[in-house]
């Protein structure tokens, strides 16, 4: 088979778990929940869970829920310090300059903290597109409709030809039963969630089977 573009996760997908960033978001998240819509400490986990599940992000969650500006949750909650959790990574960006695939990042965040993200870690050049949480508004991964939706900005129709690259098992499976070829980056989910698990960029050219 042969793949004509690659979706990129952003969040703990581009850049190691371990690096805290994603931890350091959820917690802004929390934080948002509590100062801006007055929930206890004590029922937050439950709700964003509750809302992640249902909504495929917490924010789908509130907004179904709240009158919130889109706008200024996502200047909240990244509102981090990147230099303090992630830095550049050569075998990255050695990896996309080898890549012949159209690439696109598919993330949930917003396009400006993707931007952030991509530009700290010396790779914006790489990516042709950004499709962010507004371009695939109303829905959100893992739904069904966010994956037509992707593909339909990007002028792919037939999902076999496609990579999606994430995280989350839950999205890759979704992705895999939508007929994009999936791949799980880290230790995370079960054999079924994907058709392929990625712990080391080295190891994804021979996923893609490029010589």
């Amino acid at each position: 088979m042969t793949y004509t573009t690659i979706f990129f996760d952003l969040d703990d997908t581009l850049y190691p778990h371990e690096s805290g960033l994603w931890q350091g978001i959820k917690d802004r998240i929390s934080l948002y929940m509590h100062e801006e819509l007055g929930f206890s400490w004590d029922e937050i986990p439950a709700r964003r869970e509750e809302y992640f599940l249902t909504y495929g992000t917490t924010l789908r969650g509130i907004q179904a829920n709240y009158d919130v500006n889109e706008d200024a949750y996502h200047a909240y909650v990244h509102q981090l310090p990147l230099e303090k959790y992630i830095a550049p990574d050569p075998n990255l960006r050695a990896l996309l300059e080898r890549l012949p695939q159209k690439k696109i990042i598919f993330t949930s965040a917003d396009a400006k903290h993707a931007q952030r993200v991509l530009a700290h870690l010396e790779i914006s050049e790489y990516f042709e597109q950004i499709l962010d949480i507004y371009a695939i508004a109303p829905y959100a991964k893992p739904q069904p409709e966010s994956f037509a939706n992707a593909m339909k900005l990007v002028g792919e129709s037939d999902p076999s030809t496609c990579v999606m690259i994430d995280d989350l098992p839950r999205t890759t499976r979704a992705a895999k039963d939508f007929g994009l070829f999936s791949i799980l980056k880290g230790n995370k989910g079960k054999p079924e969630d994907a058709d392929a698990k990625l712990n080391n960029w080295d190891e994804l050219p021979a996923l893609l089977h490029l010589g």
